[in-house]
């Protein structure tokens, strides 16, 4: 039942997208969609959790209550328990009622209001760091959405009709259901958002394999970690293969880290349990005391830092050990030793990185030696496909670290790039099931499977140099069928037979015709 409720759910809420294609370019409606969604969602909590305080009252239906006292008591538990608080009048679906009529009633200034006071409820209260400023990408003055007041009012008006015909179903589903259409809908959104879309989503098959790996052996998770989180999808992953007490990241982007904040409270995570926070976090890390159980991440591919423009780094406990500090046009490796520095003795992480990690030299082959040769804390390489990610058909892998090893001579590379281990998706490679299974299973089992997997010893990675090309350890040449020359022979000798008999009649016709031979 809930997988039908939630591709029901899917559909409804892609078919927003559908109503205002050719009125709003994507890019500038996606944020209004996501976020009012949003609000229709903490519409309905409010008026769930309200209703059950007003079980023993006279007036059992929040949507009627007038007295202030009731009000304020009902808005001092909601504080508590959702972490914000709605007037009957705030409600989502009593703004879409009076924006009804075709959107003649003008309600933008309203709308506007009641975004603003959610955020104003929680000041002062323990989940203001969640919902400060959530609303801020929904411009209601925009000219994107409509030149003047009443096209965007309009344009606001049809979103909201949408929606409210649109059962949640939140008192039935789990509280999944609607946080897993809300990231389907997130993927689409990436799908077509060109280059700007790593910004905020991991593919989902991605995200279950790094999920999977940081849960091995584990059924409970005290803290997970992902220092550019995005929209939050794959901390979101770590809690469907284990349960997971406490979520941190972090996320650089304003836009996205609102859609992060969003993604985890519609996942059904209270906000007591998660942490996100917006900043860079290689220039102004947010949770540097803290040692996390499971670390996951995609971070931007080669990006740009301040290296050794800033002095701190060389002193900087995250990258002083190494010897060398990440080039300025190449984060990567800052980004791996900033993680490794935040897992914990019994942690594993998981990240993706462009496959030049692997092999580069200079500054990134000294802090690749000493990961491996110092501190051993490399464990496995795992090649994927190219052309998986939004926005960059370059191939990437997946790294594993852990600080305590339990195979401690031995590192596991897997080539799951070839033929047979994807599927190909309109202008996308896709990971199946079964290829994520493969994957994970290859990892656990640490066993080398023929041009698939390799389980290399430390000598052998010091031999290459520490030179970690997965195809220097994974042999993937296919040989080419046996040709038999005798056969290739009379075959030619036929053909030129052939050739031959064509020839004599194409003279002859050439002569009856009194005409030369075209050879």
């Amino acid at each position: 039942m809930s997988e039908e409720l939630k591709k029901i759910l899917e559909a409804q809420l892609w078919g927003i997208a559908n109503l205002l294609r050719g009125k709003v370019s994507a890019d500038d409606y996606r944020d209004y969609i996501l976020g009012f969604i949003f609000f229709k969602y903490l519409s309905e909590k409010q008026l769930i959790y309200a209703n059950e305080l007003l079980e023993t009252e006279d007036i059992k239906d929040y949507a009627k209550v007038t007295d202030e006292a009731t009000l304020e008591a009902i808005k001092e538990d909601s504080l508590i328990k959702l972490g914000y608080f709605l007037r009957p009048s705030e409600l989502f679906n009593t703004l879409a009622e009076k924006g009804k009529n075709g959107g003649d009633n003008y309600i933008l200034d309203e709308l506007q209001a009641v975004m603003n006071h959610i955020e104003q409820t929680t000041m002062g209260t323990e989940s203001e760091d969640d919902f400060n400023a959530l609303f801020e990408d929904i411009d209601l003055s925009s000219t994107k959405i409509g030149r003047t007041p009443k096209a965007r009012n309009e344009i606001i008006v049809s979103i909201l009709n949408y929606l409210n015909k649109i059962d949640f179903k939140l008192e039935e589903a789990e509280a999944d259901v609607l946080g897993d259409a809300y990231e389907y809908l997130i993927s689409k959104f990436a799908a077509g958002a060109g280059k700007t879309a790593g910004e905020f989503y991991t593919p989902q098959q991605v995200s279950k394999i790094l999920a999977k790996i940081v849960t091995t052996g584990k059924q409970k998770i005290k803290s997970a970690y992902d220092p550019t989180c995005g929209s939050g999808s794959l901390l979101l992953r770590i809690a469907k293969e284990a349960e997971v007490s406490e979520f941190f990241g972090q996320e650089m982007t304003r836009t996205t880290y609102n859609l992060a904040r969003m993604n985890m409270i519609l996942h059904g995570v209270h906000y007591r349990q998660f942490d996100i926070q917006h900043e860079d976090t290689l220039e102004n890390p947010r949770h540097l005391e803290m040692r996390f159980e499971a670390v996951v991440a995609n971070p931007p591919f080669s990006a740009h830092w301040k290296s050794n423009d800033n002095p701190l780094n060389d002193t900087d406990e995250r990258f002083s050990q190494y010897g060398k500090l990440a080039p300025k046009t190449k984060a990567d490796y800052a980004f791996i030793t900033h993680m490794i520095y935040q897992l914990a003795d019994n942690g594993i992480m998981a990240t993706v990185v462009p496959h030049g990690v692997l092999f580069r030299g200079a500054a990134e082959g000294t802090i690749r030696e000493y990961l491996i040769k110092e501190l051993n804390y490399l464990d496995a390489v795992i090649g994927l496909p190219a052309n998986i990610f939004y926005g960059t058909s370059i191939p990437t892998c997946i790294m594993v670290f852990k600080k305590c090893r339990e195979v401690d001579d031995n590192i596991v590379f897997i080539d799951a790039s070839g033929e047979g281990h994807y599927e190909k998706v309109s202008n996308q490679n896709a990971l199946r099931n079964e290829d994520v299974e493969l994957i994970v299973e290859t990892y656990r089992k640490r066993e080398p499977i023929d041009k698939y997997s390799y389980v290399a010893t430390l000598n052998e990675i010091k031999e290459n140099d520490y030179n970690l090309n997965i195809p220097r350890y994974v042999d993937t040449f296919e040989e080419e069928e046996p040709i038999d020359l005798e056969l290739v022979s009379k075959e030619l000798k036929a053909i030129d037979a052939e050739l031959a008999i064509a020839n004599s009649g194409i003279q002859s016709y050439c002569n009856e015709l009194g005409i030369s031979t075209p050879y």
